[in-house]
């Protein structure tokens, strides 16, 4: 009889679980040239036990232009977190500028696949932006998009 109602109720949860999705794009600077090859994640943060969710996460082109989307089922609506990691304005210390954007929860779409697009616009990382962190894992591998070269000058 436990085992039925720990079903039940499992089964109970699932169902109440919803597909939300959410996406965002922009364009970012450093000073007056385009910020490429940035490091970009898109998250879904959550309080208590639950780990937060990495949406999606890539690199800015070569004109410091990206777009970033992913979904997540819960429970409730989801805390849309978007991510920058960055050296515009930073090259002699170690690690690397981190900076998070709370997207508005309006741009939260029922379903896989978001139908808005929340636009940051056009944002100079030369800003010093409050509450700003530092990541100090760095990785040596870099990813650098195929279709795009990075110029490292830019930084």
């Amino acid at each position: 009889m436990k085992s039925l109602l720990i079903f039940l109720f499992s089964l109970a949860v699932a169902q109440a679980m919803r597909d939300q999705s959410i996406a965002v794009k922009g364009r970012l600077l450093c000073g007056d040239k385009p910020a490429a090859n940035v490091r970009i994640k898109l998250w879904e943060e959550d309080s208590g036990p639950d780990p937060d969710d990495l949406l999606e996460a890539g690199y800015t082109d070569a004109e410091g232009n990206f777009q970033l989307s992913g979904g997540e089922a819960e429970l409730t609506p989801i805390d849309p977190i978007f991510k920058v990691y960055h050296d515009c304005d930073d090259k002699y210390y170690p690690g690397h500028r981190k900076v998070k954007f709370l997207i508005p929860k309006s741009y939260i779409t029922q379903g896989k696949i978001p139908k808005k697009t929340f636009d940051l616009g056009i944002l100079n990382l030369e800003t010093i932006f409050p509450k700003e962190e530092r990541e100090m894992m760095i990785s040596r591998k870099r990813r650098h998009h195929k279709k795009y070269l990075a110029n490292e000058d830019n930084y």
